[in-house]
């Protein structure tokens, strides 16, 4: 499951595993700081880049980044260090200069302040922390009344009447259930899970789909009771969500009536996508093996694409040459279908009845419903929407479904598949974050650069959210009857 833009926030501390011993010379101290293994560790790093980034080639010939020049200069700072946090700084501060945010490194100590080792089931320690959930900016606006009751605890909703016309609005504060403690505990309870045990991964990945199915619902009565309140254009805040999982692939189709297609995603040559896609080719298979005619056939052929497509990431593409300014040789990037898996866009309530459609058609794996929202639709988004939340936007501005009002967003492309490719840095035991796998938009941009708003907000990080929601309110003058025209 791909990870949040929040998830892999940079964190830099200071840790015993580099600290003087009792009684040498203070660490800051030049006449006893090795350099050495910090700039072994940022060769480490090079090479990390160099085989796992499928972003590199958009890094030089589009974000324009020399990346020579960063790691010499990264080199020249660290030689000059005087200590583990300047070294530590050196490196972090090379990370912040490429242009997907999931690129970031992880600290020892700073790693997660929770973890699943212990000895019985708690949220916190499983990841849970309500601290994720984005601040709901829209329902801050003027003359917004929230709906009552509440038709959901998560999804924060009411009415906004501006010309006469009445705007339905929901904030959506994570596309994951981990931004929701209560769904933990009552998955937990639900599921008559043993507290006194030690949650594995099977046991989290049950929680999860629990807590995302209890999102699914909730989104549904939420949207719903939009409806029925006479709600004629209907507006999404993700403003400073920072992501989540593959839901919002499934909420993107809950709020639309248009069918949507999926953004396709390229990969990074290698052994975790050849894997990745060998598993997905045997499953096909077996899957073909108990179908009957025309789905044994679908499968099939699926299958053989896959296989395909394995081969390809089985031969990975030599990224020297990028370190020069030039283009490789070979083919960077392997074609990973799409953000949906296999089938660009499909019909829910049809694959459904396929007992293999959650293998072609990853929404599935949620219990949505197409096109709850029949009308027009507004989206918000400003520079603390990121990742999966980038990808909700993106999809339904590159579909004519929405129209998208805020500012630019955060520029966190396609994340990582199946816990990623991270690398442990030999000396310093820092962990490098870098995504595999990389999404194209129909104009040929990388998510990761960002989505532009159709109608621009001139929102500042140092504007008061008061303030931000005023500014915010006067666009929707604008862009209401624009979302109109569109649907």
């Amino acid at each position: 499951m791909r990870r949040s833009f929040w998830a892999a926030i940079i964190m830099v501390v200071s840790f015993d595993g580099l600290s003087a011993a009792p009684g040498a010379q203070p660490i800051g101290s030049a006449a006893t700081f090795d350099p050495e293994p910090w700039l072994e560790d940022l060769d480490q790093m090079r090479s990390a880049f160099t085989t796992k980034y499928p972003d590199l080639e958009w890094e030089v010939f589009q974000h324009e980044l020399d990346l020579s020049a960063l790691f010499e200069d990264t080199r020249t700072r660290l030689r000059g260090a005087r200590d583990v946090a300047e070294s530590q700084k050196a490196l972090t501060d090379l990370t912040r200069h490429f242009g997907d945010r999931h690129v970031g490194l992880r600290w020892p100590g700073a790693f997660n302040s929770v973890s699943t080792a212990g000895s019985s089931t708690d949220c916190a320690e499983l990841g849970y922390d309500k601290k994720m959930q984005a601040w709901p900016l829209a329902t801050l606006m003027p003359g917004f009344i929230a709906l009552s009751p509440a038709p959901s605890s998560i999804f924060p909703a009411g009415l906004l009447t501006i010309a006469g016309h009445k705007i339905g609005i929901i904030k959506i504060p994570m596309f994951s259930p981990r931004a929701f403690p209560e769904f933990c505990e009552a998955a937990i309870t639900e599921l008559q899970i043993d507290r006194s045990m030690s949650c594995d991964t099977a046991c989290a990945e049950r929680i999860e789909s629990w807590g995302s199915a209890r999102m699914t619902l909730d989104l549904q009565g939420t949207i719903d009771a939009i409806k029925a309140a006479g709600a004629e254009t209907l507006l999404i805040d993700v403003s400073d969500n920072g992501g989540g999982s593959e839901w919002a692939e499934a909420a993107a189709r809950m709020v639309t009536a248009t069918r949507l297609e999926s953004t396709p995603m390229y990969f990074m040559k290698g052994a975790h996508w050849a894997r990745r896609l060998a598993s997905k080719e045997n499953e096909l298979r077996m899957a073909a093996r108990s179908a009957n005619g025309k789905d044994a056939e679908l499968l099939t052929q699926l299958a053989d694409l896959v296989a395909a497509r394995r081969k390809d990431a089985e031969t990975p593409c030599d990224g020297e040459p990028l370190w020069h300014g030039k283009h490789p040789s070979c083919v960077w990037l392997g074609n990973g279908f799409y953000s949906t898996g296999l089938l660009r866009s499909g019909d829910a309530a049809t694959l459904r009845s396929k007992s293999w459609g959650k293998l072609v058609f990853t929404p599935l794996q949620y219990p949505y419903k197409d096109g709850i929202w029949h009308g027009p639709l507004i989206i918000v988004v400003d520079g603390g929407t990121g990742s999966a939340a980038e990808q909700f936007a993106a999809e339904l501005q590159d579909n004519h479904a929405a129209i998208i009002v805020g500012a630019p967003t955060v520029g966190a492309g396609c994340g990582h598949t199946d816990g990623g490719t991270p690398t442990t840095l030999k000396n310093s035991g820092a962990i490098l974050e870098i995504p595999d796998c990389m999404r194209i938009r129909p104009n040929g941009l990388n998510l990761a650069s960002g989505v532009q708003p159709d109608v621009l907000v001139g929102l500042r990080t140092d504007d008061s959210p008061h303030r931000r929601a005023e500014l915010l309110v006067d666009k929707l003058k604008i862009a209401q009857p624009i979302a109109r025209n569109l649907h």
